[in-house]
């Protein structure tokens, strides 16, 4: 009797745990339960899909070129362990998903110890915005690329790297279960009262530089508005800090967890106000109109302002050319500047309608539609193993 195909996955924050989980999910559709086994990292999506992991991905969330360099070592040694789980469970297959530094030190590490295995980036670092060189880096550490985006492949098939568009999974969210009136009904708030739902991001870093000015543009909307409901989706890398800091909040916040009171709180929102990331491609499937606010470390800011080759941070601004949702990004980050844009959008339905409209036909051009991205995916990964799926 075969052994089971035995699968390395590797993910280390949140938007990771989801494509690996749908990935898996369609694997074992392809393959079978019995078939396949799934070794690695992951989030608790993934782990409710079979795959158990040595440590919190969470720690792994990193954002800023300071903040990594300080968790330099524990990166290292995190990606040691990855190589020699590798060595240990003997996959057919590693499949790295997303976040760049992490992700590609294990590469490394696998090429320089397991060579014989076939290695799969999952998710293109975004060569397109800055460093274009990370390409050819890339090229030199793994045998295949899976690209979320139509305009990926010239950049890594000019440097050698094998490319396959499978589709971006988060234009396949299906908001169709959410149920905004029950969730409105279970936090008692009225069927007609405005709603503001904030979500400050899924790493640890991201609540401490978004929170603050978050927190001081909801702390002006509620004293102009009181009858404004405030709800905050926390992810789970971070749910623990955020109820932590929303408890301290001079008045009431709901804190909700999990994906169905997420896309709920999504359905039941009048407007948002977002970290900029994959939560902001979610919030325009459930035609939510937003407001975009980011910050890093000052230092990584400097040279990432250097490097940057896109005037837009939001992928649906940079499909649509435009500043479709209002980005306001490090200094223009602060709490008067976000509730004014957000009142704005609170105060007139007519720009909340036209806003609306607008990212609905960027979505549109970035690829909604289209094949269903983690089915692509796992045949991808099964034409690279020479297998072939139910």
């Amino acid at each position: 009797m075969s052994q089971p195909l035995c699968i390395m996955l590797v993910a280390a924050e949140a938007s990771g745990d989801d494509r690996g989980a749908e990935l898996m999910a369609a694997l074992k559709r392809h393959l079978g339960r019995d078939e396949v086994r799934f070794v690695g990292l992951g989030g608790e999506r993934m782990a409710a899909e079979g795959l158990s992991s040595p440590f919190d991905m969470s720690e792994l969330s990193i954002l800023g070129l300071l903040e990594g360099l300080m968790a330099y070592r524990r990166v290292v040694r995190r990606a040691e362990e990855m190589a020699a789980l590798a060595r240990r469970e003997r996959p057919d297959i590693a499949i790295l998903i997303d976040s760049w530094g992490f992700t590609l030190r294990v590469a490394q590490r696998l090429k320089a110890q397991t060579p014989e295995l076939p290695v799969v980036k999952y998710v293109a670092p975004q060569v397109w915005a800055s460093r274009p060189g990370r390409a050819a880096v890339l090229a030199k550490t793994v045998d295949h690329l899976l690209s979320i985006h139509t305009f990926d492949a010239p950049f890594f098939e000019k440097v050698g790297l094998p490319t396959t568009f499978v589709g971006n999974s988060t234009l396949s969210l299906d908001l169709s279960a959410a149920d905004p009136a029950g969730l409105r009904r279970r936090l008692a708030i009225a069927p007609d009262a405005p709603v503001l739902i904030v979500l400050p991001g899924s790493r640890r870093s991201e609540i401490e530089r978004v929170m603050p000015p978050f927190e001081d543009a909801v702390a002006l909307l509620k004293a102009a508005r009181p009858d404004l409901q405030v709800i905050v989706p926390a992810a789970a890398t971070v749910a623990d800090t955020v109820r932590a800091r929303v408890a301290g909040w001079p008045h009431r916040a709901h804190v909700v967890e999990g994906e169905a009171d997420r896309h709920a709180a999504m359905k039941a929102a009048t407007v948002a106000l977002a970290c900029s990331g994959t939560v902001t491609t979610e919030l325009a499937l459930a035609g939510v109109p937003m407001v975009v606010g980011y910050r890093l470390g000052p230092v990584t800011y400097t040279i990432l302002k250097r490097l940057i080759r896109t005037d837009y941070v939001t992928l649906f601004n940079i499909a649509a050319q435009e500043f479709v949702a209002p980005e306001l990004i490090q200094g223009a980050c602060n709490g008067p500047a976000l509730a004014r844009e957000v009142a704005l959008r609170l105060d007139n339905a007519d720009l909340r309608q036209a806003q609306v409209a607008a990212q609905d036909a960027a979505l549109d051009k970035m690829g909604r539609g289209g094949p269903d991205p983690s089915e692509a995916a796992a045949l991808a990964v099964l034409e690279i193993l020479g297998r072939s799926g139910a």
